[in-house]
């Protein structure tokens, strides 16, 4: 007697491999029965970045190959594509993915998990996307950490009072905790650089500028502990402005801010904020007036039927909250949770049980200021300095995916606390073709550009672009 046929293994498409995505696939392949479901994670990138250590990659503390975890080793049980979803009928559950390379083609699937994360939110600033560079990638971070030290050199190198002004004068926009940690991390690592290996500079050479729109910093965090921090930058004789705009950017690079003053500087950061991923608008997925996926609290899209979203593109509601209408925060702590939760209701429905409400109270915030510095509100509990430093890598170290990953931070954190910090730029990186097109187009070795003019992101650079 013939038996029934097999049922057909549901596919599970998760659009994105950041916090949400990678963390949701993994969460799935351990916990599904093997060949339960189909897992089938798509993002542009072999990795996920661990964002809260770039400012520790780009200061050199950590090995920026240590703050990836590559998604192939990791999701074993998983196929994983390398490319972008261009385009989404969820209604015919399909999508349309851009390999890296060949041709497009369409994936079916059956359930949807909607976690492509953010992208930096930009404004149309005169000179911003020819001379801006971003920091939410790790190529980034690696770009700005040769940055600075390449300045470092240009200045050292040089006795033109202008050119020195101009390369140790470094703009960041923005004064979240992105903005924060990076501006902090990366001026702590330019004056160890002095200090120890550029006796004809000195820390006071440098100029650091914080422009910030709001009237404070730091917003997560309450408003004594983000004027706190700003005494801190200041004494260490940044200049923080409040309440000012970046206006433009000249191609000289002349800074004009939103108070009157202009000042020429050759570094300039944009943190200054993200907004959900722009491929939302290429789906049938409800957004709300923020672009943001709508959700119900368990995480599932609201009114579609096996779609689900979570992290820095989902409206999720907040449960926590007695306002109506308060949704959690684009932050890492929420991402990670809403992941466990996310996999945990899928699986329930895949069983045939109600799913469960995301709740989460807001823990707080740690940020680190340089070596040994740092700012901490966690469950109202304030900390500053020292604690607050150790406690943000504590907290960081137990967060970041895989024992592999843990280790290794560990392993750069302690090599750091016994040799000197590494602050050698590696400009050719940013350019690593240049010396051999150059003797391939011409024949003979000769004048190239200067270093530091090959450093500097251009308009068709992926740091400019990323910008």
């Amino acid at each position: 007697m013939a038996g029934s046929p097999a049922p057909s293994r549901p596919v599970i498409l998760v659009v994105g491999g950041g916090y949400v995505g990678l963390y949701t696939a993994l969460r799935l392949q351990r916990k599904l029965a093997r060949g339960r479901a189909e897992i089938v994670i798509v993002d542009p990138q072999p990795h996920m970045t661990y964002q809260p250590f770039l400012p520790e990659a780009a200061a050199g503390s950590v090995e920026p190959r240590h703050v990836v975890v590559p998604l192939r080793p990791v999701l074993r049980h998983c196929r994983v594509i390398t490319g972008a979803v261009t385009g989404l009928s969820h209604a015919d559950r399909r999508a349309h993915v851009a390999p890296v390379e060949g041709e497009p083609f369409d994936v079916s699937y059956d359930v949807l998990v909607m976690a492509a994360g953010s992208v930096a939110r930009t404004l149309p600033i005169p000179g911003l996307a020819e001379h801006g560079i971003g920091f939410k990638t790790v190529g980034e971070a690696i770009f700005l950490r040769n940055h600075v030290l390449a300045r470092l050199d240009a200045a050292s190198s040089t006795d033109d009072p202008a050119i020195r002004r101009r390369a140790l004068t470094f703009t960041f926009v923005g004064g979240g905790y992105a903005g924060i940690e990076a501006f902090a991390e990366l001026e702590d690592m330019a004056r160890y650089a002095i200090e120890h290996y550029y006796p004809r500079l000195s820390a006071a050479d440098m100029r650091w500028v914080l422009v910030e729109a709001t009237g404070r910093i730091l917003p997560e965090v309450d408003l004594d502990m983000g004027a706190w921090t700003v005494r801190q930058l200041t004494e260490r004789g940044m200049d923080v402005r409040l309440n000012t705009r970046l206006e433009s950017i000249s191609d000289e690079g002349i800074v004009r801010l939103s108070d009157g003053e202009e000042f020429p500087s050759d570094t300039l950061v944009w943190t200054a904020g993200t907004k959900p991923n722009p491929m939302l608008a290429e789906t049938d997925l409800p957004v709300d007036d923020r672009g943001r996926v709508r959700c119900e609290a368990t995480l599932q899209v609201a009114g579609v039927e096996d779609a689900w979203a979570a992290g820095d593109l989902a409206a999720v509601p907040d449960v926590t909250k007695k306002e109506p209408g308060a949704t959690t925060a684009p932050n890492a702590q929420h991402a990670v949770r809403q992941a466990k939760r996310l996999a945990e209701n899928i699986i329930a429905v895949l069983d045939g049980r109600p799913p469960q409400p995301y709740r989460h109270k807001y823990a707080g915030s740690v940020a680190s200021l340089g070596l040994h510095k740092g700012v901490a509100q966690v469950y109202g509990v304030k900390l500053k300095g020292w604690p607050a430093w150790f406690m943000h890598r504590m907290y960081h170290v137990s967060r970041v995916p895989t024992f592999n990953r843990k280790a290794r931070v560990i392993a750069d954190w302690t090599l750091a606390s016994v040799f000197r910090r590494e602050v050698i730029s590696l400009g050719q990186l940013q350019d690593p073709r240049r010396e051999f097109v150059f003797a391939a187009n011409t024949g003979r070795a000769g004048s190239l550009p200067p270093p530091q003019e090959a450093d500097r992101p251009h308009a068709d650079s992926p740091a400019a672009r990323a910008g």
